[in-house]
């Protein structure tokens, strides 16, 4: 495997968030940078200039994000002539169905490893698909199974920025831009078109991915709450410049509208020396994510478990939500605990990284999914229901939890793989049949 070098030298600080306008620099040779000028005519070691833009050039300031790459090669010595490929359990909005009904309450058990070879690219099941990925909105929900590394393989996506969360297993993301390792716990999140390659760490790994072809992720505006609690930027890392300067036999496979594409290549992209700018890759200790709550009574909406938003333009109205349910404690008086019964126009897709979810204490299993369409009710079972109703209301700590829901404004297509192939829980519906009439005419 192609090895990567660095110095570790890092400019400023490595806390980052994308959106919030953050400059980095960070060098792997000392003295690579250019000082004072983005593109000199003669840039160090003879290296080249090449900016990556992920907004457009008059975006304004705050929202502008664009990195300055000093590199061994131009990144148009990456690519060649390109071939299609085809990746059939990946797929891409709009993925409409006909004989596919994705107007219900769907959950499913963790989907197994089939025994075959997989990579990061060709692991990917997709579960959902919601927009359109031509116009730039939407999303699509993944789950990933992989059995062995990138190695002289390497991946953009053209279409979307992708949000990965960890399982099981802990990923090495080498990218153009340096290297991050994550584990269960944590997130990555890999902008529009960076070059990276997925490495395992520690044996076979699965997770889930959030393609999201909006607006990139930020921090959501925290309002009435300030400015603490939730995530912090300062939380977020982004890895320190490294590259590979190795010429072997390697591939390329572009994402681009939905089909796939790959060209050969005779030595590896990630030769990125020094870089400086706001359009990273970066990393998110999960665990770091601090709740807020009610400490009196009634139960908050779940948007104050919000740690990224993709905004749509439309005010408090996101194209996609990262939403986080995490250890806490619930100390309200007089109030159902849990998730109430309710109907949304969003469409929520939620998964388990570890541990028991309150409002499905059974059937809800870590590296399982649940879809709850727009405008579908949904709710706790009735164990859960029951419990919370006829519990003594003292302080109570949720503990060694952990789940998240992707939830966008667009509903959300089940793919065939997740309509016929994905371990479907065909009686999950059945979970709310007991839940009796209780009226009695009395106040």
């Amino acid at each position: 495997m192609n090895k990567l070098s660095s110095n570790g030298r890092l400019w400023l600080m490595p806390g980052y968030m994308p959106g919030f306008g953050n400059d980095f620099e960070t060098e792997a040779l000392q003295g690579a940078l250019p000082r004072g000028q983005n593109s000199p005519q003669k840039c160090p070691y003879g290296l080249y200039a090449e900016q990556l833009s992920g907004t457009p050039f008059t975006a304004p300031p705050g929202k502008n994000e664009r990195t300055w790459c000093y590199r061994i090669r131009p990144s148009v010595r990456h690519t060649g002539s390109f071939t299609k490929v085809d990746y059939p359990y990946w797929k891409t909005a709009p993925s409409i169905i006909d004989d596919v009904i994705s107007l219900g309450q769907y959950r499913w058990d963790p989907v197994l490893d089939d025994g075959s070879h997989k990579t990061f690219v060709s692991g990917m099941r997709t579960m959902t698909t919601a927009g359109d990925v031509n116009i730039h909105t939407g999303m699509a929900a993944h789950i990933y199974l992989i059995t062995e590394s990138m190695h002289n393989d390497y991946f953009y996506s053209a279409d979307s920025e992708l949000l990965v969360i960890p399982q099981q297993g802990r990923l090495r993301f080498e990218t153009e831009l340096g290297v991050m390792v994550v584990g269960v716990g944590e997130l990555a999140i890999l902008p529009r078109g960076l070059v990276f390659r997925v490495v395992l760490e520690d044996g076979p790994a699965r997770g889930f991915v959030c393609e999201n072809y909006g607006a990139q992720f930020t921090l959501p505006n925290r309002g009435p709450i300030g400015a603490n609690c939730l995530a912090n930027p300062r939380d977020f890392k982004t890895p320190i410049a490294a590259f590979c300067d190795e010429e072997s036999p390697s591939r390329l496979t572009v994402k681009w509208c939905g089909a796939f594409h790959q060209c050969e290549i005779g030595h590896s992209p990630l030769d990125v020396v020094a870089w400086h700018g706001n359009y990273a890759p970066c990393k998110y200790d999960l665990t770091k994510f601090a709740p807020v709550g009610a400490l009196l009574f009634d139960h908050p909406d779940p948007s104050i478990f919000t740690v990224l938003t993709s905004p749509s333009g439309v005010e408090g109205t996101a194209n996609v939500d990262l939403i986080l349910f995490r250890d806490r404690w619930s100390v309200a008086e007089n109030t159902f605990r849990p998730p109430w019964y309710h109907k949304n126009i969003m469409s929520e897709l939620m998964g388990n990284i570890y541990g028991v979810y309150d409002a499905k204490p059974e059937g809800f299993a870590p590296g399982g999914m649940s879809l709850h369409n727009m405008m579908l009710p949904h709710g706790p079972d009735r164990d859960a229901f029951e419990a919370a109703r006829q519990a003594e209301l003292k302080p109570s700590k949720l503990q060694n939890t952990m789940s998240f829901m992707f939830e966008t404004r667009f509903p959300q297509h089940l793919t065939e793989f997740a309509a016929h192939e994905a371990p479907l829980q065909d009686d999950y519906v059945d979970c709310w049949k007991s839940l009796d009439k209780k009226f009695n005419g009395k106040p």
